[in-house]
């Protein structure tokens, strides 16, 4: 048998969920955000295929979104809901037999399996996973977790595609590089600076080129990608986090100093309590803050010694909004603690995609450009 990647995504996962949770929801546009209010400052987290033929879209503003999908039926984002149903459908995952489970998130995760058909594999976990949770799932198969990745796209709703080095140039060339996992519209328009517009192009792109452009790391990383390279190896080692953020979107901007410390300690004090339920203290403060209309920016400081008190961590963060001299009224502020690292450090990161390469020596991971290599060598 030879080993596959499958990775398994629910089709529009929240709304689903809530159309289990309210019957008569089915066949109508839900969208999914924020507390289901349109004049609030929220996002689109989820919406249906009802819905997304209007041209709504997750991350898209409420307000835009209603626009766009005047009789939709919005909905607040109820995460414990989804949280309880999503550890439904990974335990039925877990147990899909010689099953390795990576989870990605709520509705997500990559699955690797030794079959002689992996389609047939893939049938029986949407088979199961309907089964117990009556939600439907896409699966993509492929030969490393990029090429399972983008096949799911092609799968979706509730069907299964199969994405190889044996098929990828022919599905995958001439499409743009932005249809690639890991490649965003930021570096999309950078490439295309450069010549590269297609995958095909990226490729056959120099090297040393791409290393001129975005480093000796992403560079060769990014050409990889343009083949569908990158690691085979499904790790269901559990994930260990770095730091714990929290954020708020305010309803009215803040322009009060006072207002503006007290929503700082807030953040400070919620934070404090993630870390302290993890038992790692806080190394670094990170700051993020979204002045009106709407420009981001971020801030990081070391702190002299890691600790677990609110009241500093507010007070750095504070410092670091000061420091920026910047008048204009607030939308949004972030504080995020970074924690010192567990016993042993960090293990490298699992996948390719979004965060960049999977393994730091080889940068494949497990996957070479003539094929893939057995999980988990």
């Amino acid at each position: 048998m030879a080993p596959w990647v499958l990775h398994v995504d629910l089709d529009q996962f929240l709304a689903a969920v809530e159309v289990l949770r309210h019957p008569e929801l089915a066949g109508q546009p839900v969208i999914v955000g924020g507390r289901g209010d349109p004049t609030e400052r929220a996002v689109v987290s989820t919406a249906s295929y009802e819905a997304r033929e209007f041209g709504v879209r997750s991350g898209m503003p409420l307000k835009l979104a209603v626009r766009k999908c005047p009789g939709a039926v919005l909905l607040p984002v109820d995460a414990p809901a989804y949280e309880a149903v999503s550890a439904e459908v990974m335990d039925t995952l877990r147990h899909v037999d010689g099953a390795v489970v990576e989870v990605l998130g709520w509705d997500e995760a990559f699955v690797g399996v030794d079959s002689d058909d992996p389609e047939a594999t893939a049938r029986e976990i949407q088979r199961r996973v309907l089964e117990r949770t009556r939600l439907h799932c896409s699966v993509g198969v492929g030969d490393t977790k990029v090429r399972a990745k983008i096949a799911t796209e092609f799968g979706k709703p509730r069907g299964t595609f199969r994405l190889t080095r044996d098929n990828w140039v022919e599905v995958m060339g001439h499409r743009p590089t932005s249809a690639i996992w890991g490649i965003g519209s930021r570096i999309e328009a950078r490439m295309t600076a450069l010549g590269i517009s297609t995958v095909d192009d990226l490729a056959h792109a120099d090297e040393g080129a791409l290393v001129t452009a975005f480093g000796p790391t992403m560079g060769p990383h990014y050409r990889r990608l343009g083949r569908g390279v990158s690691s085979a190896r499904v790790d269901d080692t559990p994930w260990v986090a770095r730091a714990h953020g929290r954020e708020t979107t305010y309803q009215r901007d803040l322009t009060d100093p006072d207002e503006i410390a007290s929503a700082m300690r807030a953040l400070a004090d919620q934070v404090a309590d993630d870390i302290t339920a993890e038992g790692r203290a806080c190394a670094r403060v990170h700051l993020k803050v979204r002045f009106a209309p709407f420009f981001t920016t971020t801030r990081i400081r070391k702190l002299p010694e890691p600790t677990f008190d609110p009241a500093l961590i507010a007070a750095t963060a504070l410092d670091l909004l000061t420091g920026l001299a910047d008048p204009r009224p607030i939308r949004l502020l972030g504080v995020r603690a970074e924690m010192v690292a567990p016993e042993g450090g960090y293990a490298d990161p699992r996948t390719t995609g979004r965060g960049g390469p999977s393994a730091r020596a080889s940068g494949t991971g497990g996957a070479s450009e003539s094929g893939p290599t057995q999980a988990g060598t």
